[in-house]
């Protein structure tokens, strides 16, 4: 005869338990995760529109300036399939409070920052705290919520993330036009704390049930190969694709790649399980998620200049015209999660990345005086064409992953968006300062009595150009600057296309193989040896005993 019981994570029995509970406020657990997340989206975009700021601040060359951002994305990327692993080992709640305490500090220390050194080193340990709290986030869900709640969460989940990528120029730039440039890291002291402090009432404790032991070396050379990766394609636009210090880094990647997929194929327990790259849903899911990002951040990082450049707008009033980005991505990610049922994820998906590539190629058309509305419609329609094939996307991966392996799984998922959107900023910002260079020579060439270095600055950059039209007499300077304003805005179309053809690459893709559904690990049963705990939930154990 055999005996069944249910226990939950404490330990005690019956339906009041932690389980039940936790389970009766999981939407105002989404409610903290998503203010968590929204810290991260906007703290990925808030220092887009205070690059021209911090550069009269800190009299920042374009590598140090581009340095203040990447640092972060640099140590974030590198570190999310680690803080994954460990959320699942020791704690994804845990880890989640950890990495607000980080990120809220290091956001106040360099507020104080005297130095562009002491911002990027700041920024650097914000990417730490960053790498906690997001794969933190969405593991909790997929703990939380079951069967078609789930989809509707993560929708939630990829709403908010793009709400904070667009939150994040308007708050800076309003920041900017009353305060010093320290406000736009100050910001996310007091939001941090409130998530803190929600946290520990609403977001119930959880981890792989039957942990295993840490993956060390499978860390170490997932850390290393992701962030020389990170490096490789920060330094390629400055140092050149083909220069030596960059091709040492894609290589040197690619060798760590390599020995840590040996590693994870080898070890008793691995890091990352790559049996899962061959559920074709966690493949293409993470490969749609990757491109576009790659078409969006890339698109996002030339906008803000060309709103401020271009058009003259001040930091807010940039800000202001980026929020269709954060209305799209939300109503798109809604939207998707219902299409998402009714036609399946390959066609939702997909169709999503078609539409993204044909807005993103509309951007070819814009002009120096393109109507505003033109712009903030095509703006608008290429984040609800990202927003719809996000959730659809997230759920793809999430679903295609053990419950107690969730916090890998979503560190993977945001590794996909990391890598992607710094493939798509280098790649795009590479050919756009290449085509705007060779657009903008003639001008610069034609001003008589430019000092080299200020010729040399003209050529790299919109922002120098327009900043030494000003100090020019009006009858130079006026044509130097239109000029470097068209160059610009063809560059812009050009270098956005390269986005828009991956993301149709993708699309054909995904139709081709994404299965439309898939079953869930939730519904598989689990395998044990007489005697042992099963894992039927987490925090649920179902503890078998053998009576005569």
């Amino acid at each position: 005869m055999t005996t069944t019981s249910a226990v939950n994570e404490t330990g005690t029995e019956g339906p009041g338990s932690t389980q039940t509970s936790k389970h009766q406020r999981r939407w105002w657990t989404l409610a903290v995760l998503s203010l968590s997340l929204v810290l991260i989206g906007m703290d990925n975009s808030i220092l887009n529109v205070a690059i021209p700021t911090l550069q009269r601040e800190f009299d920042a060359t374009s590598s140090t300036l581009q340095w203040m951002v990447d640092s972060y994305i640099l140590v974030f990327a590198g570190l999310l399939l680690t803080m994954g692993g460990l959320g699942d080992r020791f704690g994804r709640a845990r880890m989640l409070r950890i990495g607000l305490v980080i990120f809220a500090v290091a956001a106040f220390v360099v507020v104080f920052a005297e130095t562009s050194g002491q911002v990027i080193i700041g920024r650097a340990v914000m990417g730490v705290g960053g790498a906690m709290i997001m794969p933190s986030t969405l593991s909790i869900i997929i703990d939380v919520f079951r069967g078609p709640e789930r989809a509707r969460a993560i929708s939630i989940w990829a709403a908010t993330a793009g709400i904070g990528v667009g939150l994040g120029p308007l708050i800076g730039g309003a920041l900017l036009e009353e305060f010093y440039w320290g406000s736009v890291f100050l910001v996310n002291v007091p939001i941090a704390i409130i998530a803190l402090v929600a946290g520990f009432w609403l977001v119930p404790e959880s981890r792989d049930p039957e942990p295993k032991p840490v993956d060390f070396v499978g860390a170490g050379l997932s850390t290393a190969s992701v962030s020389l990766l990170i490096f490789a394609i920060i330094e390629a636009p400055s140092q050149g694709w083909t220069a030596p210090l960059t091709l040492a880094g894609f290589i040197g990647a690619i060798a760590l790649a390599g020995a840590f997929w040996w590693w994870e194929m080898r070890v008793e327990h691995p890091l990352l399980n790559f049996q899962f790259f061959k559920r074709p849903r966690f493949s293409a899911g993470a490969g749609a998620i990757s491109l576009a990002f790659f078409a969006l951040m890339g698109m996002i990082f030339a906008f803000t200049q060309y709103l401020q450049f271009v058009r003259g707008y001040t930091a807010f009033e940039a800000g202001v015209r980026l929020l269709p980005i954060s209305a799209g991505v939300a109503i798109g990610a809604r939207a998707g999660e219902r299409l998402n049922r009714k036609f399946g994820t390959n066609i939702v998906v997909g169709s999503g990345m078609l539409l993204l590539a044909a807005t993103l190629s509309l951007i070819l058309l814009y002009e120096t005086t393109t109507p505003l509305w033109v712009i903030e419609v095509s703006v608008f329609l290429t984040a609800l064409a990202m927003g719809t094939m996000m959730a659809p996307s997230t759920d793809a991966v999430m679903g295609a992953v053990p419950t107690e392996h969730a916090g890998v799984g979503s560190a993977m998922n945001d590794v996909t968006r990391q890598v992607g959107g710094a493939f798509g900023v280098a790649i795009i910002g590479s050919v756009l300062t290449s085509v705007y260079s060779s657009r903008v020579s003639d001008a610069v060439g034609a001003v008589t009595g430019l000092p080299d270095a200020a010729v040399e600055s003209a050529r790299d950059s919109i922002g120098a150009a327009v900043s030494i039209a000003a100090t020019l007499p009006a009858e130079v300077g006026e044509p130097l600057a239109q000029s470097a304003r068209e160059a610009f805005t063809d560059a812009f179309g050009f270098a956005v296309l390269v986005g828009a053809v991956l993301a149709l690459v993708g699309s054909a893709l995904v139709f081709r193989f994404m299965p439309a559904t898939g079953e869930s690990y939730e519904t598989e049963p689990a395998t044990t040896a007489p005697g042992e705990d099963v894992v039927i939930a987490p925090g649920t154990v179902t503890e078998s005993s053998r009576a005569t």
